[in-house]
């Protein structure tokens, strides 16, 4: 009935699988803490980048409210 499912008689077969699979979580997982390093540094230059906007705007309003 189901002769597409191969489960094999000898078990080391088992193994480049499984090998395969641990090579690809490792993967993943490296993948996924670069991603996360990523957005925090970039999110780290958008806070940067608003306080120095928002002092700037700071600085103009104050100008104009001394003329």
């Amino acid at each position: 009935m189901m002769e597409f499912l191969y489960f094999p008689d000898d078990k080391t077969e088992y193994i480049p699988a499984f090998i395969a699979l641990a090579v690809c979580i490792v993967v993943a997982y490296l993948v996924f803490r670069w991603i996360r390093s990523y957005s925090k540094s970039q999110e780290q230059k958008m806070k940067n980048f608003e306080e120095e906007v928002m002092k700037k705007f700071e600085e103009d309003n104050s100008d104009d409210r001394h003329k």
